[in-house]
Protein backbone atom coordinates (compact mmCIF):
# COMPACT_ATOMS: atom_id res chain seq x y z
CA UNK A 1 0.00 0.00 0.00
CA UNK A 2 2.94 2.33 -0.65
CA UNK A 3 0.68 4.40 -2.91
CA UNK A 4 -0.52 6.10 0.28
CA UNK A 5 2.80 7.91 0.32
CA UNK A 6 2.39 9.42 -3.15
CA UNK A 7 1.80 12.99 -1.97
CA UNK A 8 4.65 12.73 0.53
CA UNK A 9 7.24 12.10 -2.19
CA UNK A 10 7.25 15.81 -2.95
CA UNK A 11 7.65 16.83 0.69
CA UNK A 12 11.11 18.38 0.48
CA UNK A 13 10.00 20.71 -2.31
CA UNK A 14 6.70 21.54 -0.62
CA UNK A 15 6.53 25.24 0.15
CA UNK A 16 4.90 25.86 3.51
CA UNK A 17 1.80 27.87 2.67
CA UNK A 18 0.99 31.33 3.94
CA UNK A 19 -1.85 29.74 5.89
CA UNK A 20 0.71 27.74 7.88
CA UNK A 21 2.63 30.88 8.82
CA UNK A 22 -0.03 31.61 11.41
CA UNK A 23 0.70 28.20 12.99
CA UNK A 24 -2.66 28.16 14.74
CA UNK A 25 -5.18 25.73 13.35
CA UNK A 26 -8.67 25.06 14.65
CA UNK A 27 -10.71 22.53 12.69
CA UNK A 28 -14.19 21.19 13.23
CA UNK A 29 -15.49 18.10 11.48
CA UNK A 30 -19.10 18.75 12.55
CA UNK A 31 -20.82 20.76 9.77
CA UNK A 32 -23.91 21.30 11.94
CA UNK A 33 -22.12 23.03 14.80
CA UNK A 34 -19.39 25.32 13.50
CA UNK A 35 -17.71 27.16 16.37
CA UNK A 36 -16.30 30.66 16.19
CA UNK A 37 -12.70 30.62 15.05
CA UNK A 38 -12.88 27.05 13.73
CA UNK A 39 -12.40 26.05 10.10
CA UNK A 40 -15.01 23.57 8.90
CA UNK A 41 -13.46 20.55 7.14
CA UNK A 42 -15.45 18.18 4.95
CA UNK A 43 -14.30 14.59 4.28
CA UNK A 44 -13.60 15.33 0.62
CA UNK A 45 -11.04 18.05 1.42
CA UNK A 46 -7.69 16.50 0.50
CA UNK A 47 -4.41 18.12 1.46
CA UNK A 48 -3.00 20.62 -1.03
CA UNK A 49 -0.09 23.00 -0.65
CA UNK A 50 -2.41 25.89 -1.45
CA UNK A 51 -4.94 24.94 1.22
CA UNK A 52 -2.30 23.98 3.76
CA UNK A 53 -4.38 21.24 5.38
CA UNK A 54 -6.56 18.26 4.56
CA UNK A 55 -6.87 14.49 4.45
CA UNK A 56 -3.62 13.05 3.18
CA UNK A 57 -1.59 10.14 1.81
CA UNK A 58 -4.41 8.91 -0.37
CA UNK A 59 -6.67 8.11 2.57
CA UNK A 60 -10.36 8.95 2.85
CA UNK A 61 -12.72 9.68 5.72
CA UNK A 62 -16.51 9.67 5.89
CA UNK A 63 -18.94 12.04 7.58
CA UNK A 64 -20.08 10.67 10.91
CA UNK A 65 -22.45 12.17 13.45
CA UNK A 66 -20.64 15.35 14.43
CA UNK A 67 -17.29 13.86 13.42
CA UNK A 68 -15.35 12.15 10.66
CA UNK A 69 -14.86 8.42 10.75
CA UNK A 70 -13.77 5.49 8.59
CA UNK A 71 -13.57 1.72 8.56
CA UNK A 72 -9.85 1.99 7.80
CA UNK A 73 -7.00 4.27 8.97
CA UNK A 74 -7.00 7.80 7.60
CA UNK A 75 -4.46 10.63 7.67
CA UNK A 76 -4.84 14.35 8.20
CA UNK A 77 -1.98 16.81 7.60
CA UNK A 78 -1.30 20.50 8.12
CA UNK A 79 1.62 22.47 6.70
CA UNK A 80 3.77 23.42 9.68
CA UNK A 81 7.25 24.91 10.14
CA UNK A 82 9.81 22.89 12.07
CA UNK A 83 9.19 22.78 15.81
CA UNK A 84 7.09 21.29 18.60
CA UNK A 85 3.31 21.51 18.53
CA UNK A 86 0.44 21.01 20.93
CA UNK A 87 -2.39 19.05 19.36
CA UNK A 88 -5.79 18.92 21.07
CA UNK A 89 -8.06 16.24 19.66
CA UNK A 90 -11.78 15.94 20.37
CA UNK A 91 -13.02 12.37 19.99
CA UNK A 92 -16.61 11.17 19.80
CA UNK A 93 -19.74 10.57 17.75
CA UNK A 94 -23.20 11.88 18.57
CA UNK A 95 -24.84 8.50 17.91
CA UNK A 96 -22.14 5.81 18.04
CA UNK A 97 -19.36 4.56 20.26
CA UNK A 98 -15.80 5.20 19.06
CA UNK A 99 -12.44 3.53 19.64
CA UNK A 100 -9.45 5.65 18.70
CA UNK A 101 -5.70 5.18 18.35
CA UNK A 102 -3.56 8.09 17.17
CA UNK A 103 -0.13 7.99 15.56
CA UNK A 104 1.83 11.01 14.38
CA UNK A 105 4.27 11.59 11.53
CA UNK A 106 5.79 8.19 10.69
CA UNK A 107 3.77 5.77 12.88
CA UNK A 108 4.76 7.31 16.22
CA UNK A 109 2.24 5.94 18.72
CA UNK A 110 0.71 8.87 20.61
CA UNK A 111 -2.62 7.72 22.05
CA UNK A 112 -3.90 4.20 22.56
CA UNK A 113 -7.55 3.10 22.84
CA UNK A 114 -9.37 6.35 23.57
CA UNK A 115 -12.95 5.07 23.89
CA UNK A 116 -16.14 7.15 23.86
CA UNK A 117 -19.77 6.13 24.38
CA UNK A 118 -22.52 7.20 21.98
CA UNK A 119 -23.04 10.93 22.38
CA UNK A 120 -19.89 11.33 24.49
CA UNK A 121 -17.10 13.69 23.39
CA UNK A 122 -13.68 13.76 25.11
CA UNK A 123 -10.48 15.70 24.45
CA UNK A 124 -6.89 14.55 24.65
CA UNK A 125 -3.70 16.58 24.27
CA UNK A 126 -0.42 15.46 22.67
CA UNK A 127 2.86 17.09 21.65
CA UNK A 128 4.24 16.39 18.17
CA UNK A 129 7.64 17.29 16.76
CA UNK A 130 7.93 18.39 13.10
CA UNK A 131 11.30 18.59 11.35
CA UNK A 132 12.93 19.25 7.99
CA UNK A 133 16.40 18.24 6.67
CA UNK A 134 17.70 21.83 6.74
CA UNK A 135 20.30 22.71 9.37
CA UNK A 136 20.67 26.23 10.68
CA UNK A 137 23.51 27.91 8.81
CA UNK A 138 22.69 26.54 5.38
CA UNK A 139 23.58 22.84 5.57
CA UNK A 140 21.27 19.83 5.57
CA UNK A 141 21.03 16.21 6.70
CA UNK A 142 22.33 13.73 4.13
CA UNK A 143 19.15 11.73 3.66
CA UNK A 144 19.19 8.14 2.46
CA UNK A 145 17.07 7.27 -0.55
CA UNK A 146 14.59 5.46 1.68
CA UNK A 147 14.11 8.71 3.61
CA UNK A 148 13.24 10.47 0.36
CA UNK A 149 10.76 7.75 -0.56
CA UNK A 150 8.58 6.00 2.00
CA UNK A 151 10.00 7.91 5.00
CA UNK A 152 9.31 11.35 3.57
CA UNK A 153 6.50 11.90 6.08
CA UNK A 154 9.20 12.53 8.68
CA UNK A 155 10.83 15.34 6.68
CA UNK A 156 8.15 17.02 4.61
CA UNK A 157 7.27 20.22 6.49
CA UNK A 158 3.88 18.87 7.49
CA UNK A 159 2.40 17.66 10.77
CA UNK A 160 0.66 14.40 9.90
CA UNK A 161 -1.75 12.49 12.13
CA UNK A 162 -2.90 8.92 11.56
CA UNK A 163 -6.33 8.11 13.01
CA UNK A 164 -6.82 4.42 13.55
CA UNK A 165 -8.96 2.03 15.57
CA UNK A 166 -11.99 -0.19 15.12
CA UNK A 167 -14.34 2.80 14.86
CA UNK A 168 -12.56 6.17 15.11
CA UNK A 169 -14.46 9.42 15.49
CA UNK A 170 -12.68 12.78 15.24
CA UNK A 171 -14.83 15.83 15.99
CA UNK A 172 -12.24 18.62 16.21
CA UNK A 173 -8.52 19.41 16.05
CA UNK A 174 -6.57 22.33 17.49
CA UNK A 175 -2.88 22.75 16.62
CA UNK A 176 -0.52 25.43 17.96
CA UNK A 177 3.19 25.87 18.75
CA UNK A 178 4.34 24.33 22.03
CA UNK A 179 7.45 25.70 23.81
CA UNK A 180 8.13 22.36 25.52
CA UNK A 181 11.39 20.45 26.09
CA UNK A 182 12.44 18.04 23.36
CA UNK A 183 13.61 14.46 23.80
CA UNK A 184 15.91 13.80 20.83
CA UNK A 185 16.57 10.18 19.85
CA UNK A 186 19.59 9.03 17.85
CA UNK A 187 20.43 5.48 16.93
CA UNK A 188 19.85 2.70 14.44
CA UNK A 189 17.02 0.59 12.99
CA UNK A 190 15.98 -0.65 16.44
CA UNK A 191 15.27 2.96 17.48
CA UNK A 192 14.08 4.82 14.37
CA UNK A 193 10.59 5.45 13.05
CA UNK A 194 10.11 2.39 10.86
CA UNK A 195 7.82 3.38 7.97
CA UNK A 196 6.22 0.04 7.13
CA UNK A 197 4.44 -2.79 8.89
CA UNK A 198 5.27 -5.27 10.33
CA UNK A 199 8.56 -3.61 11.35
CA UNK A 200 8.65 -1.37 14.40
CA UNK A 201 11.17 0.18 16.81
CA UNK A 202 11.07 1.37 20.38
CA UNK A 203 11.58 5.02 19.44
CA UNK A 204 8.21 5.18 17.68
CA UNK A 205 6.41 3.48 20.57
CA UNK A 206 8.02 5.68 23.24
CA UNK A 207 5.76 8.77 22.82
CA UNK A 208 2.79 6.73 24.08
CA UNK A 209 4.47 6.52 27.50
CA UNK A 210 4.79 10.28 27.93
CA UNK A 211 2.12 12.81 28.77
CA UNK A 212 1.93 16.34 27.35
CA UNK A 213 4.72 18.70 28.29
CA UNK A 214 7.54 17.17 26.26
CA UNK A 215 7.95 16.28 22.56
CA UNK A 216 9.93 13.37 21.11
CA UNK A 217 12.05 14.01 18.00
CA UNK A 218 13.26 10.70 16.58
CA UNK A 219 16.38 11.29 14.44
CA UNK A 220 17.51 7.64 14.46
CA UNK A 221 17.85 5.87 11.12
CA UNK A 222 18.14 2.29 9.87
CA UNK A 223 21.64 0.98 9.20
CA UNK A 224 23.36 3.78 11.11
CA UNK A 225 26.46 3.73 13.28
CA UNK A 226 27.81 6.70 15.22
CA UNK A 227 30.33 7.25 12.41
CA UNK A 228 27.72 7.24 9.66
CA UNK A 229 25.34 9.47 11.62
CA UNK A 230 28.13 11.97 12.17
CA UNK A 231 28.91 11.86 8.45
CA UNK A 232 25.26 12.32 7.51
CA UNK A 233 25.12 15.35 9.84
CA UNK A 234 22.37 13.84 11.98
CA UNK A 235 24.21 15.01 15.10
CA UNK A 236 24.69 18.45 13.57
CA UNK A 237 20.95 18.62 13.02
CA UNK A 238 20.11 17.63 16.58
CA UNK A 239 22.62 20.00 18.15
CA UNK A 240 21.44 22.85 15.91
CA UNK A 241 17.97 22.46 17.45
CA UNK A 242 18.91 21.52 21.02
CA UNK A 243 18.26 24.07 23.77
CA UNK A 244 18.76 24.16 27.52
CA UNK A 245 16.50 21.64 29.20
CA UNK A 246 16.35 19.24 26.24
CA UNK A 247 17.35 15.57 26.35
CA UNK A 248 19.21 13.18 24.06
CA UNK A 249 18.70 9.41 24.29
CA UNK A 250 21.46 7.68 22.36
CA UNK A 251 21.66 4.00 21.36
CA UNK A 252 24.19 2.67 18.85
CA UNK A 253 26.07 -0.62 18.63
CA UNK A 254 24.44 -3.08 16.22
CA UNK A 255 26.14 -1.55 13.19
CA UNK A 256 29.18 -0.04 14.93
CA UNK A 257 30.40 -3.51 15.89
CA UNK A 258 30.86 -4.36 12.20
CA UNK A 259 33.58 -1.75 11.80
CA UNK A 260 36.73 -3.68 10.81
CA UNK A 261 39.20 -0.96 11.85
CA UNK A 262 41.67 -2.10 14.48
CA UNK A 263 40.77 0.86 16.69
CA UNK A 264 37.01 0.69 16.05
CA UNK A 265 35.98 0.25 19.68
CA UNK A 266 38.30 3.03 20.87
CA UNK A 267 36.90 5.36 18.18
CA UNK A 268 33.38 4.44 19.24
CA UNK A 269 34.13 5.39 22.85
CA UNK A 270 35.87 8.60 21.79
CA UNK A 271 32.85 9.61 19.73
CA UNK A 272 30.55 8.92 22.67
CA UNK A 273 32.67 11.19 24.85
CA UNK A 274 32.57 13.96 22.24
CA UNK A 275 28.78 13.70 22.22
CA UNK A 276 28.74 14.02 26.01
CA UNK A 277 30.65 17.28 25.74
CA UNK A 278 28.52 18.68 22.91
CA UNK A 279 25.27 17.85 24.68
CA UNK A 280 26.41 19.59 27.85
CA UNK A 281 27.59 22.62 25.89
CA UNK A 282 24.07 22.94 24.51
CA UNK A 283 22.54 22.73 27.98
CA UNK A 284 21.02 19.33 27.25
CA UNK A 285 21.15 16.08 29.18
CA UNK A 286 22.48 12.90 27.59
CA UNK A 287 21.17 9.44 28.46
CA UNK A 288 23.22 6.56 27.09
CA UNK A 289 21.33 3.39 26.16
CA UNK A 290 23.04 0.05 25.63
CA UNK A 291 21.81 -1.84 22.56
CA UNK A 292 19.26 -4.58 23.12
CA UNK A 293 20.40 -8.09 22.29
CA UNK A 294 19.60 -9.91 19.09
CA UNK A 295 17.29 -12.90 19.04
CA UNK A 296 20.14 -15.38 19.41
CA UNK A 297 21.95 -13.38 22.09
CA UNK A 298 20.28 -14.61 25.27
CA UNK A 299 22.99 -17.06 26.22
CA UNK A 300 25.95 -15.52 24.38
CA UNK A 301 26.32 -11.78 23.69
CA UNK A 302 26.39 -10.84 20.02
CA UNK A 303 27.49 -7.21 20.41
CA UNK A 304 31.25 -7.70 20.77
CA UNK A 305 31.82 -5.60 23.88
CA UNK A 306 29.98 -2.50 22.68
CA UNK A 307 27.46 -2.49 25.56
CA UNK A 308 30.43 -2.62 27.97
CA UNK A 309 31.94 0.38 26.18
CA UNK A 310 28.73 2.35 26.72
CA UNK A 311 28.65 1.36 30.38
CA UNK A 312 32.27 2.48 30.77
CA UNK A 313 31.67 5.88 29.16
CA UNK A 314 28.57 6.43 31.29
CA UNK A 315 30.61 5.75 34.43
CA UNK A 316 33.65 7.76 33.37
CA UNK A 317 31.62 10.79 32.27
CA UNK A 318 28.90 10.60 34.97
CA UNK A 319 26.16 10.16 32.39
CA UNK A 320 22.84 8.44 33.07
CA UNK A 321 22.66 4.89 31.67
CA UNK A 322 19.69 2.77 30.64
CA UNK A 323 21.05 -0.76 30.38
CA UNK A 324 18.68 -1.99 27.69
CA UNK A 325 21.14 -4.75 26.82
CA UNK A 326 20.64 -6.32 30.26
CA UNK A 327 16.90 -5.61 30.36
CA UNK A 328 16.33 -7.15 26.93
CA UNK A 329 17.99 -10.39 27.97
CA UNK A 330 15.66 -10.61 30.95
CA UNK A 331 12.67 -9.88 28.70
CA UNK A 332 13.68 -12.47 26.10
CA UNK A 333 14.37 -15.03 28.80
CA UNK A 334 10.91 -14.49 30.26
CA UNK A 335 9.38 -15.18 26.84
CA UNK A 336 11.26 -18.46 26.57
CA UNK A 337 10.40 -20.30 23.38
CA UNK A 338 7.98 -17.54 22.35
CA UNK A 339 10.59 -15.08 21.08
CA UNK A 340 8.87 -14.92 17.71
CA UNK A 341 6.18 -12.89 19.46
CA UNK A 342 8.56 -9.91 19.75
CA UNK A 343 10.94 -10.36 16.80
CA UNK A 344 10.24 -9.85 13.12
CA UNK A 345 13.68 -11.23 12.21
CA UNK A 346 16.85 -11.90 14.16
CA UNK A 347 17.35 -8.23 15.08
CA UNK A 348 14.23 -6.17 14.40
CA UNK A 349 11.04 -6.12 16.39
CA UNK A 350 7.36 -6.14 15.54
CA UNK A 351 4.81 -3.83 17.13
CA UNK A 352 4.41 -5.86 20.31
CA UNK A 353 8.17 -6.31 20.70
CA UNK A 354 8.98 -2.63 20.31
CA UNK A 355 6.14 -1.74 22.70
CA UNK A 356 7.75 -3.93 25.37
CA UNK A 357 11.21 -2.49 24.65
CA UNK A 358 9.80 1.06 24.90
CA UNK A 359 8.44 0.12 28.32
CA UNK A 360 11.98 -0.91 29.29
CA UNK A 361 13.20 2.56 28.30
CA UNK A 362 10.43 4.22 30.32
CA UNK A 363 11.30 2.02 33.29
CA UNK A 364 14.97 2.94 32.91
CA UNK A 365 14.06 6.62 33.06
CA UNK A 366 12.11 6.00 36.25
CA UNK A 367 14.78 3.83 37.90
CA UNK A 368 17.45 6.45 37.16
CA UNK A 369 15.22 9.01 38.91
CA UNK A 370 15.77 11.39 36.01
CA UNK A 371 13.88 14.71 36.04
CA UNK A 372 12.43 13.45 32.77
CA UNK A 373 10.41 10.90 34.77
CA UNK A 374 7.88 13.59 35.72
CA UNK A 375 6.67 13.50 32.10
CA UNK A 376 5.96 9.75 32.07
CA UNK A 377 2.32 8.94 31.33
CA UNK A 378 0.07 8.71 34.37
CA UNK A 379 -1.01 5.19 33.39
CA UNK A 380 2.59 3.94 33.20
CA UNK A 381 2.74 2.04 36.48
CA UNK A 382 6.20 0.61 35.87
CA UNK A 383 7.50 -2.38 33.98
CA UNK A 384 9.33 -5.54 34.99
CA UNK A 385 10.94 -7.11 31.89
CA UNK A 386 10.76 -10.46 33.68
CA UNK A 387 6.97 -10.14 33.46
CA UNK A 388 6.16 -9.03 29.90
CA UNK A 389 2.65 -8.06 28.87
CA UNK A 390 0.46 -10.85 27.54
CA UNK A 391 0.94 -10.79 23.77
CA UNK A 392 -2.65 -11.89 23.13
CA UNK A 393 -3.90 -8.75 24.88
CA UNK A 394 -1.81 -6.41 22.69
CA UNK A 395 -4.09 -4.64 20.23
CA UNK A 396 -2.41 -1.52 18.85
CA UNK A 397 -3.92 -1.41 15.35
CA UNK A 398 -1.57 -1.69 12.40
CA UNK A 399 -0.92 1.14 9.99
CA UNK A 400 -1.89 0.53 6.34
CA UNK A 401 1.64 0.75 4.86
CA UNK A 402 3.36 -2.62 4.60
CA UNK A 403 6.48 -4.29 3.17
CA UNK A 404 8.21 -7.60 3.79
CA UNK A 405 11.59 -6.04 2.97
CA UNK A 406 13.65 -5.81 6.14
CA UNK A 407 15.15 -2.51 7.34
CA UNK A 408 18.82 -1.64 6.80
CA UNK A 409 21.22 -3.03 9.39
CA UNK A 410 21.06 -6.21 11.46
Amino acid sequence: MNRLFTSALFGIALAVSAFAAEVNYKFTFDPSAIKTGFQSVAPEMAFTAERGFGFDLGSKAEQGNGCVTSDRPFFFSVAAPEGNYEVIITFGDAKAATTNTVKSELRRLMLERVITKPGEFVTRKINVNVRTPEIRGGDHVRLKQREKDNEMVNWDGKLTLEFNGSCPGIAALEISPAPVPTIFLLGDSTVCDQPLEPWNSWGQMLPRFFKPGVAIANHAQSGESIKSSLGAKRFDKVFSEMKKGDWLLLQYGHNDMKDKATNALETYKANLKKIVVQTREKGGTLVLVTSMERKNGIEHDTLAGYPDAVRAVAKEESVALIDLHAMSKVLYGALGTNLDMVFQDGTHHNNYGSYEIAKCIAQGIRENKLPLAKFLADDFIGFDPAKPDVAAAFDVPKSPMRSEKKPDGN
